[in-house]
């Protein structure tokens, strides 16, 4: 059963996101740049409200605090040399040192290498509880969802059709599911490893909130937009308290 969760989840998280980003096609540009910006700001109080009031405590229910906490330094350097390797967030403007040709490319690239990882994520979030699998879950579909919208206008800004964005897309988000199906025959009966992978996975979230989403947000430093930018970071992190909290 834990197997049958961990596809199903992955499919929803990661796959999901693409269905929903396909109202792109549909919408108008200015109206789908304040979505995705909105979204974003969600995504990052998500993110850090899952890996602080949610696997963290997990994991250190486990284990003792210094073995994780040194864990989640591991990981936060991983996450940054990974970044600079392969490239899996996408530039945001148009004089990126990137050649523009291979813009296309290295986000379906890097996303499809992303989305393993938020595979063996999910993965391993269902190995240690049912409930914590969902919560991750969420978690993932969350920063997704303004991320495929991002993919999704740089991949037809380089003149890519609508289907084969699709496509293409949706076959990067699959990688999560053979991340999944990896962690589950790799890690189901090797649990002491678990809280390691569950900082490790804390580490994914922490890094993606604040050294992705939340510089996007200091580009706009007005009193308004700061403010807005606040009460959605602590909407996604009450999100999370309550998802946690229902019992």
């Amino acid at each position: 059963m834990e197997l049958v969760f961990i596809i199903a989840a992955a499919i929803i998280a990661n796959m999901g996101s693409v269905f929903i980003a396909t109202s792109l096609f549909f919408l108008k540009t200015k109206n789908i740049d304040k979505i995705a910006l909105y979204l974003s700001y969600l995504a990052g109080g998500v993110l850090l409200g899952a890996a602080f009031l949610g696997i963290l405590p997990k994991a250190m229910n486990k284990l003792t605090p210094v073995p994780v906490l040194q864990t989640v330094l591991i990981g936060l350097l991983f996450f940054f040399l990974l970044e600079k390797i392969v490239l899996w967030r996408m530039c945001g403007n148009k004089d990126c040192e990137r050649h523009s040709e291979a813009t296309a490319p290295l986000i379906l690239i890097g996303g499809g290498f992303h989305n393993i990882i938020d595979g063996v994520l999910i993965g391993t979030a269902f190995l240690t509880s049912t409930e914590l699998g969902w919560f991750m879950a969420i978690s993932v579909f969350s920063h997704e969802v303004p991320k495929k919208f991002g993919e999704f206008g740089v991949l037809l800004n380089h003149f890519y059709s609508k289907s084969k964005t699709f496509f293409l897309s949706l076959l990067a988000a699959s990688m999560s599911i053979i991340g999944g199906i990896i962690t589950y025959f790799v890690f189901a009966n090797t649990k002491v490893l678990l809280p390691y992978i569950l900082a490790f996975s804390a580490a994914g979230f922490i890094y993606v909130s604040l050294a992705d989403l939340t510089p996007e947000m200091h580009k706009k430093t007005g009193l308004k937009n700061s403010v807005l930018q606040l009460i959605f970071i602590l909407l996604g992190i009450a999100i999370m308290f309550i998802i946690l909290h229902h019992k």
